[in-house]
C-alpha cells in the first residue's frame, strides 16, 4: 500500500511539473505579444531591437555597396556558368574603366586598384549583416513582429488596395496610415525585401566563396556556377539600391524628421493612452451626461 501511495504522489508531482512546465511556456509565447502591445501604447513605433538592426543593416549595406563597387570595377565583365575570365566570352560588360590592365575595356587608361580593402570590408560586413539579420529573425518571429506589424490584413489583400496604393505613391502621396502601422505597399515590400532579396544576397555571396562552396556545393550548383552567382548578386544590388532610394524618398516625403526621430529615439511623437487607462471610446462606454439644470419657476 505504501509503494502504490509512492507511485500516485510520484505521478502526482509529475503532473504538477508538467503543468508548470506548461503554464511557463504558454506564458513565454505570450511575452512577445505583450511587449509588442505594450510598446504600442506607450507611444513607440520601433522597439530597440528593431532600431538597433536597422542601423546596424544601414551601415553594413553601405559598406557592402561601397566596396562592391570596387570589386567590380577591378573586373566589370559578367558571366554564365561556372567559369568566366578575359579569355572567354562574356554575357555582358559594363562600360566602366577597370583597375586592372588585363581586363579590356576600351579606355585607354586603368583605375587605382583598391581590390585589397574592399575585399576585406566586403567579407567583414557581409558577415556581420548575417549575424544582424538572424538576431532581427529570431526576433521577429519570437515576438510576433512579422505577424503584427508587417503581415497584410487579409482584407487588404486586393488588387484594388493594392493598385490605390501604388497609384499615391507614384503621386508622392503615400496613406501613412496611423502612427504605428504600415500600408499595405510597405507590408508586402518589407516582406519581399527580408525573406526574399537578403536571403537570397547572402546565398549568392557565399556561392562566390572557394571555402564554403567546397563544404557546401549545392550553395553553387543551385544557381549553374560562380559566374552565374555573381551575375545574379549583381543584379540583386541594383534591385536593394533602388528599394533604399525609394525608401529614402518616400521618408522625406512623409516627413523626415519625424521618420528619423522614431527611427532613432522609437517615439512617434503622437500620445497614446496608457496601460490601465483606456479612454471611453476604447472601452465602448460613453461619458456620463451632466445632471439636467432646474429650471427657474
Amino acid at each position: 500500500m505504501r509503494e502504490r501511495k509512492g507511485q500516485w504522489h510520484t505521478r502526482l508531482d509529475f503532473g504538477n511539473s508538467y503543468g508548470s512546465i506548461f503554464c511557463v511556456t504558454k506564458a513565454a509565447s505570450h511575452s512577445g505579444l505583450a511587449s509588442a502591445v505594450s510598446a504600442d501604447r506607450a507611444g513607440l513605433r520601433h522597439t530597440a531591437v528593431v532600431r538597433v538592426t536597422h542601423w546596424i543593416t544601414t551601415l553594413c549595406f553601405f559598406a557592402l555597396l561601397v566596396s562592391g563597387v570596387e570589386l567590380v570595377i577591378s573586373h566589370p565583365r559578367f558571366y554564365w556558368g561556372e567559369a568566366g575570365n578575359v579569355q572567354t566570352p562574356s554575357l555582358f560588360d559594363l562600360p566602366i574603366p577597370s583597375s586592372r590592365s588585363s581586363v579590356k575595356t576600351g579606355y585607354k587608361f586603368v583605375l587605382p586598384d583598391q581590390n585589397g580593402w574592399s575585399r576585406y570590408l566586403h567579407f567583414q560586413s557581409a558577415w556581420l549583416l548575417v549575424f544582424t539579420g538572424l538576431c532581427y529573425a529570431i526576433y521577429g518571429l519570437r515576438s510576433r513582429h512579422f505577424r503584427i506589424h508587417l503581415a497584410p490584413a487579409r482584407a487588404d489583400l486586393s488588387w484594388s488596395v493594392l493598385g490605390r496604393e501604388i497609384a499615391d505613391h507614384l503621386r508622392l502621396k503615400p496613406s501613412t496610415g496611423s502612427g504605428a502601422s504600415y500600408n499595405l505597399l510597405q507590408r508586402l515590400t518589407y516582406l519581399i525585401v527580408i525573406f526574399v532579396l537578403f536571403p537570397l544576397m547572402i546565398w549568392t555571396g557565399l556561392a562566390m566563396s572557394p571555402g564554403f562552396t567546397s563544404a557546401f556545393p549545392i550553395t553553387v550548383t543551385t544557381f549553374g556556377g560562380q559566374q552565374s552567382a555573381r551575375t545574379i548578386h549583381f543584379f540583386l544590388t541594383l534591385v536593394l539600391s533602388l528599394f533604399v532610394l525609394v525608401h529614402i524618398l518616400m521618408i522625406s516625403v512623409t516627413g523626415f524628421k519625424a521618420r528619423m526621430r522614431a527611427m532613432i529615439t522609437g517615439r512617434t511623437g503622437t500620445t497614446q493612452p496608457q496601460p490601465g487607462k483606456t479612454s471611453p471610446a476604447a472601452n465602448g462606454s460613453l461619458p456620463e451626461s451632466p445632471p439636467p439644470r432646474a429650471h427657474p419657476a
